[in-house]
């Protein structure tokens, strides 16, 4: 189960098909909650994981995934095992706090809100970084540089 090594840098349907869900779970978490207050507290939720966590992340991996020599790897690769263990810590503590009640239902509403846009953000730009890495490989932009266009 091996795809060439461009290809591990869909792990942008993963990374958006989380933060679509997540974000999701927010924004119908959030009309009892509609305050200036909230929108700020979403934002910065926002802005700390984008910054901080999956910026980094996105960055890290796709400089990873593109500086491999070999061609075709595992599927699974798009990550490493400190990614997936991170991924695992935090949809864990996502789904326990959901189910056991503890984390309020305003607490759901902005911090899934701001943390949902944050992943769903990075999925796009690993799917930026995809189109980029594929545009770079492909037969008609070196025709294009060989031509001097």
């Amino acid at each position: 189960m091996k795809v060439k090594r461009n290809t591990l840098l869909l792990a942008c349907l993963v990374w958006s098909a989380a933060g679509f869900n997540i974000l999701r779970i927010g924004l119908m978490a959030y009309p009892p909650y509609l305050m200036v207050v909230n929108y700020l507290l979403s934002v910065l939720v926002f802005v700390v994981f984008q910054r901080f966590i999956f910026g980094k992340m996105v960055k890290k991996h796709t400089a990873r995934i593109i500086s491999y020599l070999e061609e075709r790897h595992f599927f699974l690769k798009f990550f490493d095992g400190k990614a997936f263990a991170i991924m695992a810590v935090m949809m864990t503590g996502g789904i326990g706090l959901r189910v056991s009640g503890l984390a309020p239902e305003r607490f759901i509403a902005v911090f899934y809100t701001g943390l949902g846009a944050a992943l769903l953000l990075a999925g796009l730009l690993f799917g930026r970084n995809f189109g980029k890495a594929v545009f770079a490989a492909s037969p008609a932009k070196n025709n294009m540089e060989q031509k001097g266009e």
